[in-house]
């Protein structure tokens, strides 16, 4: 039996070709992001202009393609799918910079302070010129670092400002990175089988990027700290394009606050249910301590971890791709890793698109870590693999035959991916990969927490009513609120609620993403009555490739 599809080659349009002009453009500005697709352009040893010069070329960018591509007429289904995507997406670019969000952005997991210390992780290293691209971007970090300044300096001009909360937070962050023997040491100690002037190229570039950390610290102390916002609302006006970046859709904001309250409740209704199944007469919390307890279900080290993922990836790859989906076997490769930094995260990164660095899952394991629950974790390998982002994600980059590379590589939302990946959650569950009652309960507990997120970033940012009645959302209750609803230590609810304070409308869109492609397959569902397929359903839906959701639907629907 073959796993090859076959796809029929298309010729490529005058819509196709100014995508792909705007990923050679974006792959030209942002070379970070040339390094996240793999684009070979020159600049793997370069950084982006974080200055508000920098910006503003991207903007100019924008609105350069928003002209052009809006009077070209489309040739085929796939032209108009893209036209519109692309059409909106960079109208939304735009309107988040005119609110000024590149002036404000300091968040614990998406700035500029995250994005120049981990854009190291998946650099490669296997040769000199490898190194040599390290070793180049490590040198000119501190231009960079200082271009972010200028930029939150203008910001402070402004009064466009991040929360206090946020500005702290980084500043531990910053200060960790800044360690002389920390992250920059350890990736350059890395380095085997070069010249000795390249040794110390790399050596100097870390000491370099350590320091630029520390003056960043410096900066968010003395500077920006003082400036910083009291409140870590973010108000309805930036929460709506903020919403609408991370779902590509328009949702009612006010009704998906009361959904999240109904589906935060269905998620403790289920648990409790099965809670029972596992101990009977068990509440949550006995059966989350009887399962902890539990040896057989223990792994013990991050290397037990990484070979525990990988095994359950791969059973997962072959199986389901001898019954449930077709998968090619150029995506049948996902590397499990885990990943060089501490950070608690668990993450995704997408295969090149010649498929030299294939997919892969990514396990930040925090310091002092040592033991994991395979109930726990079982539903996280689907959700980061197949059929989560890496079928999807991957997928979108084998079928080269059909999509652009904006299609491939760029284009999509968090709502679509992430909306994704929960739907293969619960779609694992429906084929009885979860038949464990502690594996769904697992299952459950992720499920529970991306409710309560719905709940808490629209509650937080649009300061409504607290569930309770006790008043309205603040910042402070929202650590009590998620404590409440998810069984993880308090190091985790302190990181994970200060994300969401800082990163407003990208925590929803896992869950709402998840009700609009259950939305949008229940309506393909009944459009084709007794002749529906999940199968075709699925590879139909995953052959259109990055898009937003609102992009999907009409692309489904009609």
């Amino acid at each position: 039996m073959t796993n090859e599809q076959h796809i029929d080659v298309r010729t490529p349009t005058p819509i196709d070709a100014i995508a792909e002009r705007w990923v050679t453009t974006l792959a030209e500005l942002v070379p970070t992001l040339a390094t996240y697709i793999g684009a070979d352009n020159g600049r793997t040893g370069e950084w982006e202009d974080f200055s508000p010069a920098g910006h503003e070329a991207l903007a100019a960018a924008a609105r350069a393609v928003i002209a052009e591509l809006k009077d070209v007429p489309t040739s085929d289904a796939v032209d108009e799918v893209t036209k519109v995507d692309l059409l909106e997406t960079l109208a939304l670019e735009l309107e988040k910079d005119a609110v000024g969000l590149h002036l404000r952005d300091v968040n614990v997991i998406a700035s500029p302070v995250q994005t120049i210390r981990e854009v190291f992780d998946i650099m490669p290293t296997s040769t000199e010129q490898d190194w040599s691209d390290v070793s180049s971007r490590l040198n000119k970090a501190p231009v960079a670092i200082d271009q972010y300044i200028e930029t939150l300096r203008l910001g402070i001009s402004k009064g466009v400002v991040p929360a206090a909360r946020q500005v702290r937070e980084v500043i531990l962050q910053a200060r960790t990175t800044a360690d002389p023997d920390g992250l920059f040491a350890e990736l350059v100690g890395r380095a085997d089988g070069i010249s000795a002037g390249l040794n110390a190229d790399l050596k100097t570039g870390a000491s370099a990027s350590a320091e630029a950390y520390d003056k960043l610290a410096d900066f968010f102390e003395s500077e920006l700290l003082p400036k910083a916002g009291d409140k870590d609302a973010v108000g309805r006006d930036i929460y709506e394009v903020a919403s609408r970046s991370f779902l590509g859709a328009t949702v009612d904001l006010d009704e998906t606050y009361e959904w999240g309250i109904e589906e935060l409740q269905r998620m403790v209704d289920e648990q409790t249910a099965i809670a029972n199944e596992i101990k009977p007469g068990a509440s949550v919390e006995e059966a989350v301590a009887f399962l902890d307890a539990d040896s057989s279900r223990k792994l013990h080290g991050t290397d037990a971890l990484q070979r525990w993922m990988q095994e359950t990836s791969d059973h997962a790859i072959e199986e389901l791709g001898r019954t449930h989906f077709d998968i090619p076997q150029q995506i049948r490769t996902l590397e499990c890793m885990i990943a060089p930094s501490h950070t608690g995260i668990i993450y995704y990164t997408g295969p090149t698109d010649d498929f030299s660095r294939p997919g892969r899952m990514w396990w930040s394991v925090p310091e002092g870590v040592t033991e994991f629950d395979t109930w726990r974790e079982l539903t996280t390998v689907y959700h980061e693999g197949v059929p989560g982002h890496h079928l999807q994600i991957a997928q979108a980059v084998y079928n080269r035959a059909t999509l652009n590379s904006y299609r491939r590589l760029l284009a999509g939302t968090s709502g679509q991916a992430e909306g994704w990946a929960l739907y293969a959650e619960r779609l694992m569950e429906e084929l009885g990969y979860l038949s464990d009652p502690a594996d769904r309960l697992g299952m459950l507990d992720g499920q529970r927490m991306r409710a309560a997120r719905v709940v808490l970033d629209i509650g937080v940012h649009l300061e409504k009513e607290r569930p309770d009645g006790q008043g309205k959302w603040t910042g402070d209750y929202a650590f009590d609120f998620m404590g409440k609803n998810v069984n993880m230590n308090p190091e985790f609810v302190r990181f994970e609620v200060n994300r969401y304070l800082g990163w407003p409308g990208q925590a929803p869109s896992y869950k709402v993403g998840q009700r609009i492609w259950e939305q949008i397959r229940d309506e393909y569902k009944a459009r084709e009555g007794a002749s529906f397929s999940p199968k075709e359903f699925h590879k139909k839906a995953l052959d259109i490739g990055g898009v937003g959701l609102d992009t999907l639907k009409k692309a489904l629907l009609g």
